[in-house]
C-alpha cells in the first residue's frame, strides 16, 4: 500500500499530504481549501456552471470538505486524478472480457444499511466489478453516484476481510479465472443531487469513528435534558413516568350519513390491528369504508408563516410507551393531551426549513411528480412535521450543527439525516409490525391515515450504535476518494483519465430524485438544479426524448474521460422498452460498443430479453467498451467492407468466450451473427459512413472469415477455449428466441426450419403459439405464407431432395433411414416441406425480398400520419438503411413524424437512424 493511500480513521495529527503538498494537520489542509473554496464561489462564471446547485455560499461551504467533497462542481476534480492516477499510455497493454455482476450480495451488510437512499446497488455486487477491470491504484468514476456505494466498493477491494477474500478467490478459481488483485482502488463520485454528495462523502472520506461515537451519544443526552419532558406519559398507576416510543396518529374523517367524526385507527382496526373493509360509524351505525369516507379538515395558523392553512384533521389514538424496560400502550389521557397543547404553542423551532416544495403550487393541489395522489395535501416542507417533531428535528439539527470539529459535524448531521423522514407524517403505522422505524413508503411522498410519529431515540439509539460497530470494522483511506455535485454532461476531468466506469443512472420516470431529495437538502440550504436531471417527468417537461438527448450527453461525457480500451458497467432498471431502447442508442451514439448484457444474479439473459422490448422485467448489467484509438485510425482510412471485418475481429476479442452456470454453457448472446451485425451497422452510423454490407452479405463473410460453434461466431485462436470448456458439459448452449416482430419471427423460424424442415401444415400450429402477448402494438402482424415465400424454399418435388430435410427425414423416421436423394419414398415426404436455403441462394431471397421491402417504402413517404398507425418494421429499417446510405436524412426524419412514439421509441434501430438523421440534420444546417 502506498504512503499516499494509507488507513486514516481521522486521528492523524501529524502532517498531512494532499494534492502533491504537505499541511501540518487536517485542519490546515481544509481551512487552505475552504479558503479557495469561498473565493471560487464569489466567480459568477464557477457560478454558473451548469449543474450548479442552489444554495448560499455558507450553506455549500459547511456542507463541503475540500478538496476531497464540494457540494458544487469539484474545482480539484481533474487535479485530484493527474496527481493520484496514470495518464494515458497506448502502449499499455490491457486486456479484459465483459463480467456479469451478481446483485444478491451485500443488501443486509452493516455497511449498505447505515443510509439509506432511494435506490443503490450494494457496494459488495460492485466490488468483482473493480476487481476484475481495474489495478490497485486505478481511478474509478461514478457520475450518477447516488450514496456513494461505488466508492465503498473501491475502498473495500482494500479493507475487505479475509473471509470474503478467500469467498471471492475460490469463485474465481473454480471459473477458470486468474486471481483477483487487492487493493483500494481511487475513486471520483459525482452526483447532481446535494444530499447524494453529502451521503457519499460521508460513506468514503476518513472521520474519526470514536469521537463520532462519543457526540452522537452525546447529542441525543442533550435532547433528552432539553425536551426529554415531551415524551414523557403516565403509566397506568397514574404515577410512574413512561417514555413514549410512537404515538399513533389517525386521520379523521365524517360519516357520509350522519356527518359525525370517524377516527380512522379507532374505528377500522380490529383486535388483531389489522384494518377492516367494512366498519360501523361509532355514531349512527351505518356500514363504512375508507372510500364512503370524507377528511375532516381544520383551518390552523402556521406558526413558520402566520398563515392561516388549511391541514386535514388529526388526532393521536395510541401511545406505545415503556416503563423499566417494559413495553405497554395505552390511550391518550387528559394529561397527554395537555402536554401536546403546550409543545403546539412553542414557538416555531429555527433548524426546520420552512420552503416550499419542489413545484408546489399556491394552492393545495398536485405538484411535482411525487406527490401521491389521494394522501392529505401540503406545500412547505414544515408541513410534513407535526409540533413535537418540528421541535425534536429542529433542536437536532441546530446541535449537530455546532460541533466544532468539521469531520464530526459532517457525520453528527449525516446521522441526524436518517430521523428525517422518519420523523415526518410520510412514516405510516403498520400495525403489524413490531417496529415502527422508517415505515414510509419509497420513491414517493405520501401521507398516510395511520401515521406512526416515533421518538428520536427510538429511531436513533440503536442506529448510533449500529453505525459505530459498522465503521469501526470498515475503514477508509486519505487520498482515495473525490466527490463532486454537478451534472455528468459537464464533468470537470481531462480527456481519457479514468480507467474504468461503474455506474448506475436514472431510469426514464422511475424514480424523480431531486423531488425525493429536496427534503434533505432543504435542511442543508443548497438544492439540486433540476435542468440538467436526466428523467422523464411531467412536472419538468421532459418526455422520453429529453431524456434520450440527456443520458446521450452523459455516456458522450463517460466516452470523453475514458481512457481508449477500458470498460463501463451500466446497471439498469427499468420495464419499459421504450426506456431500455433510449438507453442502448444513447450508449452506441456516445461510441460505446455493446459487449455483453446480463441479468444482475448471473443468469445471462435470453435472446429476447436483451434485444427486445418486452422482457426487461429484471435489471441488467450491460457491459460496453472504449475501443481502442488504432481502431478508429484505421477506420478512417478504410471505411468500406474491410473496415466491416476489422471492427468484427476487434469487437470478438471483448466478447467472453466461454460462459458457464454450475455445469452448463450459456448462449453467449453477444457473438450471435445478428447481434454482431446490428453492432456493426451502429458502428457505421456512429461514424456518419454508409453501411457497406446487406445483412445476408455479412453472414456469408462471417462464414468465410470466422469460426462457428454452437450458432456463436468466434475467432480461430478462441476456439479451442470453447471446445474445451463444451467437452466437459453434457448439452450445447441453447438459445431462446421470442417473437414480437416480422425480424424475429423470421429468425424464429430459420431456428425452427433449421432442425425440422416443415410443410405449412406441420408449421402454422407452431408458430401461431409464438404470436402471443408480446407483439409490438404497432407492428403489422405478417401472414405466414408471405414469410416463407419471401425468406425461405419449399421443396416441390422435383429433382433430388434436399441435404437439409434428407437428414432431418432419415434422422427422425425409421423407415426412410439409408434411403437415397432421389427415392420416391424420401420424396414423396419431402414434398412441400419449407427449409432454409442455403447461402447463395439465400442471398438472391435477401435481394428480392429487400426491392419488395423498398417497394412498400416508397408508398409510406406517400402515407398519412393516420395511415401509418401500423407499418411493418423490415420496410422501415430497410427504407431508413437506404436513406442513410444516400445521406437523405430528410425522408428518415419524416417518416419517423408520421409513425406513433412507440414505434420509433421501442425499436433500437430506428431510434439510432432517426436520432443520428437529426444530428446529421442540425450540423449541417
Amino acid at each position: 500500500m502506498t504512503e499516499q493511500m494509507k488507513m486514516d480513521g481521522g486521528k492523524n495529527g501529524g502532517p498531512v499530504e494532499c494534492l502533491g503538498m504537505t499541511f501540518a494537520s487536517d485542519d490546515a489542509r481544509r481551512e487552505h481549501f475552504q479558503k479557495l473554496l469561498a473565493e471560487k464561489l464569489q466567480d459568477p462564471v464557477f457560478r454558473a456552471q451548469e449543474g450548479f446547485p442552489k444554495g448560499t455560499d455558507d450553506a455549500i461551504l459547511t456542507m463541503s470538505d475540500p478538496p476531497y467533497y464540494t457540494a458544487c462542481p469539484n474545482p480539484w476534480l481533474a487535479e485530484f486524478v493527474t496527481q493520484y492516477g496514470r495518464p494515458y499510455d497506448p502502449a499499455e497493454k490491457y486486456s479484459r472480457e465483459p463480467m456479469a455482476i451478481d446483485v444478491s450480495e451485500g443488501k443486509t451488510d452493516p455497511i449498505y444499511k447505515a443510509h439509506s437512499y432511494h435506490t443503490k446497488v450494494p457496494h459488495l455486487a460492485i466490488v468483482p466489478s473493480i476487481l476484475h477491470y481495474t489495478e490497485p491504484g486505478d481511478i474509478v468514476l461514478d457520475g450518477f453516484s447516488g450514496s456513494g456505494m461505488t466508492g465503498v466498493a473501491a475502498q473495500w477491494c482494500g479493507t475487505a476481510p479475509s473471509t470474503y477474500r478467500h469467498k471471492i478467490e475460490m469463485e474465481w478459481k473454480k471459473a477458470g479465472n486468474s486471481l483477483p488483485k487487492w487493493g483500494p482502488r481511487r475513486v471520483v463520485l459525482n452526483d447532481l443531487s446535494p444530499a447524494a454528495t453529502f451521503i457519499g462523502a460521508n460513506y468514503n472520506l476518513p472521520f474519526d469513528v470514536d469521537d463520532f461515537a462519543k457526540a452522537g451519544k452525546q447529542l441525543l443526552l442533550d435532547v433528552e435534558r432539553e425536551i426529554g419532558w415531551m415524551y414523557e406519559t403516565l403509566h397506568s398507576d397514574g404515577k410512574t413516568k413512561g417514555r413514549i416510543e410512537f404515538t399513533v396518529w389517525s386521520e379523521i374523517f365524517t360519516c357520509p350519513e350522519c356527518a359525525g367524526e370517524v377516527n380512522f385507527v379507532a374505528e377500522a382496526l380490529d383486535e388483531n390491528k389489522s384494518v377492516r373493509s367494512v366498519f360501523p360509524c361509532p355514531h349512527c351505525g351505518s356500514e363504512l369504508t375508507k372510500k364512503t369516507l370524507e377528511r375532516r379538515e381544520e383551518n390552523k395558523v402556521d406558526s413558520a408563516t402566520g398563515a392561516t392553512v388549511v391541514f386535514t384533521k388529526r388526532a393521536p389514538s395510541l401511545i406505545c410507551y415503556k416503563v423499566d424496560g417494559v413495553r405497554y400502550e395505552k390511550q391518550p389521557d387528559e394529561a397527554d393531551f395537555e402536554r401536546l397543547k403546550k409543545i403546539e404553542n412553542l414557538p416555531f423551532p429555527k433548524g426546520v426549513p420552512t420552503d416550499r416544495m419542489m413545484h408546489a403550487p399556491d394552492t393545495r393541489q398536485n405538484w411535482g411528480d411525487k406527490w401521491r395522489a389521494g394522501s392529505a395535501s401540503f406545500s412547505h416542507v414544515h408541513h410534513l412535521f407535526l409540533s413535537r417533531p418540528q421541535q425534536v428535528i429542529g433542536h437536532l439539527w441546530l446541535s449537530a450543527s455546532s460541533n466544532n470539529d468539521p469531520r464530526t459535524r459532517m457525520m453528527l448531521l449525516w446521522f441526524v439525516e436518517q430521523a428525517i423522514w422518519g420523523m415526518t407524517m410520510l412514516a405510516r403505522y403498520v400495525p403489524t409490525h413490531f417496529s415502527q422505524v422508517n415505515q414510509y413508503l419509497n420513491g414517493v411522498y405520501y401521507l398516510s391515515s395511520q401515521h406512526a410519529e416515533c421518538s428520536p431515540w427510538y429511531i436513533l439509539d440503536g442506529k448510533l450504535k449500529r453505525l459505530g460497530k459498522a465503521f469501526s470494522e470498515y475503514k477508509t483511506y486519505s487520498n482515495s476518494a473525490a466527490i463532486t455535485t454537478g451534472t455528468t454532461t459537464s464533468l470537470p476531468l481531462l480527456d481519457r483519465s479514468i480507467d474504468y466506469i461503474f455506474t448506475d443512472p436514472p431510469f426514464g420516470d422511475n424514480l424523480a430524485y431531486s423531488e425525493l431529495n429536496f427534503l434533505l437538502e432543504a435542511f442543508h440550504g443548497v438544492v439540486t438544479d433540476q435542468a440538467p436531471e436526466a428523467v422523464m417527468s411531467k412536472a419538468q417537461s421532459k418526455g422520453l426524448v429529453d431524456y434520450h438527448h440527456l443520458m446521450k450527453s452523459c455516456f458522450a461525457e463517460y466516452y470523453r474521460v475514458l481512457k481508449p480500451g477500458r470498460w463501463m458497467t451500466v446497471v439498469f432498471s427499468n420495464t419499459k422498452a421504450s426506456v431500455w431502447n433510449s438507453l442502448q442508442t444513447a450508449l452506441q451514439e456516445a461510441g460505446f460498443v455493446v459487449a455483453n448484457v446480463s441479468a444482475l444474479d448471473k443468469k445471462q439473459g435470453s435472446f429476447n430479453a436483451v434485444t427486445t422490448a418486452v422482457a426487461v422485467k429484471q435489471d441488467l448489467a450491460i457491459s460496453v467498451y472504449k475501443p481502442d484509438e488504432a481502431l478508429e485510425r484505421r477506420f478512417e482510412k478504410q471505411v468500406g467492407v474491410e473496415s466491416v471485418w476489422d471492427f468484427i475481429e476487434s469487437h470478438l476479442r471483448q466478447l467472453p468466450v466461454a460462459k458457464q452456470r454450475l455445469a452448463t454453457l450459456e448462449y453467449i448472446v453477444e457473438r450471435d451473427p445478428r447481434i454482431l451485425f446490428d453492432r456493426m451497422v451502429a458502428w457505421f452510423v456512429r461514424h456518419n459512413a454508409p453501411v457497406p454490407l446487406s445483412s445476408q452479405e455479412f453472414q456469408e463473410g462471417l462464414r468465410n472469415r470466422f469460426l462457428e460453434r454452437d450458432g456463436m461466431t468466434f475467432l480461430p485462436e478462441q476456439v479451442a477455449e470453447y471446445d474445451r470448456k463444451r467437452a466437459q458439459t453434457e448439452q450445447a448452449p441453447q438459445m431462446e428466441l421470442f417473437v414480437s416482430d416480422e425480424r424475429s419471427a423470421i429468425d424464429w423460424l430459420t431456428d425452427f426450419l433449421k432442425k425440422r424442415p416443415s410443410t405449412y401444415q406441420e408449421l402454422n400450429p407452431e408458430f401461431m403459439t409464438q404470436l402471443g402477448a408480446g407483439w409490438k402494438k404497432h407492428e403489422m402482424r405478417p401472414e405466414l405464407s408471405a414469410l416463407l415465400e419471401d425468406n425461405f424454399l419449399r421443396f416441390d418435388g422435383n429433382g433430388d431432395v434436399p441435404s437439409q430435410i434428407h437428414s432431418y427425414l432419415s434422422t427422425n423416421f425409421k423407415d426412410l433411414r439409408g434411403l437415397e436423394k432421389e427415392d420416391p419414398r424420401l420424396k414423396a415426404k419431402a414434398r412441400d416441406r419449407w427449409f432454409v436455403p442455403d447461402p447463395n441462394k439465400a442471398k438472391d431471397l435477401e435481394q428480392k425480398r429487400e426491392r419488395l421491402l423498398l417497394k412498400e417504402f416508397e408508398a409510406y413517404k406517400a402515407a398519412t400520419k393516420r395511415q401509418m398507425k401500423e407499418s411493418r418494421l423490415e420496410v422501415l429499417r430497410a427504407g431508413f438503411k437506404t436513406a442513410w446510405g444516400a445521406k437523405d436524412y430528410k425522408t428518415i426524419i419524416s417518416i419517423a413524424e408520421k409513425l406513433p412514439d412507440e414505434t420509433l421509441q421501442e425499436d433500437e434501430k430506428l431510434l439510432l437512424w432517426y436520432d443520428q438523421a437529426l444530428t446529421r440534420t442540425e450540423a449541417d444546417a
